[in-house]
């Protein structure tokens, strides 16, 4: 006879929905990047892009889960919500994902460090490509130093966005 206790374990035995194990990543990144359009008064660029911390973090947690090209739909539903110019984060987040890719090439293990090196590397080229195409663009004059401190914040919340990445990253492969 069966032991009791193990007759109401549900996720025995299942696999997680192609949906969820697929969806899930998105949805997430989709979600950090609708964060943008929450009503904030500031006179400086203080709200840490998190479409993009979402993006890297789920790169650098599960580096077989996406390639390269999914930073264009992607960047551009940011750059939809964000109201940065069109092909901004979209070109930006590419070309993030394909230098994330050579560096895995070149380092095969990686520790928590490097990985937070690498994101930081990305998220001042991503912040300060954002600024150049805003300038371009006729967004004004702007300077780094104005960004500076969403740099600096943003670079220290990564941590704390890969933990919640990992959390979601649990459910997702869980029945």
């Amino acid at each position: 006879m069966i032991d009791p206790h193990l007759q109401h374990v549900p996720r025995l035995g299942r696999h997680p929905s192609r949906f969820r194990l697929a969806g899930a990543p998105v949805i997430a990144v989709m979600l950090g990047s609708a964060i943008s359009v929450m009503p904030l008064i500031a006179q400086a660029p203080v709200m840490p892009p998190f479409g993009l911390l979402l993006l890297l973090s789920w790169r650098l947690l599960r580096p077989e889960l996406w390639r390269a090209w999914i930073g264009l739909p992607l960047g551009l539903f940011d750059d939809i919500l964000s109201g940065q110019p069109i092909g901004s984060a979209m070109f930006l987040w590419t070309m993030t994902l394909i230098g994330i890719d050579a560096i895995e090439h070149r380092i095969v293990w990686r520790s928590y460090r490097q990985d937070w090196l690498i994101a930081a590397i990305a998220i001042i080229f991503c912040i300060v490509g954002g600024v150049f195409f805003a300038r371009i663009t006729g967004g004004g004059d702007i300077k780094l130093k104005l960004v500076a401190p969403q740099m600096l914040w943003t670079i220290l919340l990564f941590p704390f966005v890969v933990r919640q990445c990992a959390r979601i990253d649990r459910w997702r492969v869980m029945a």
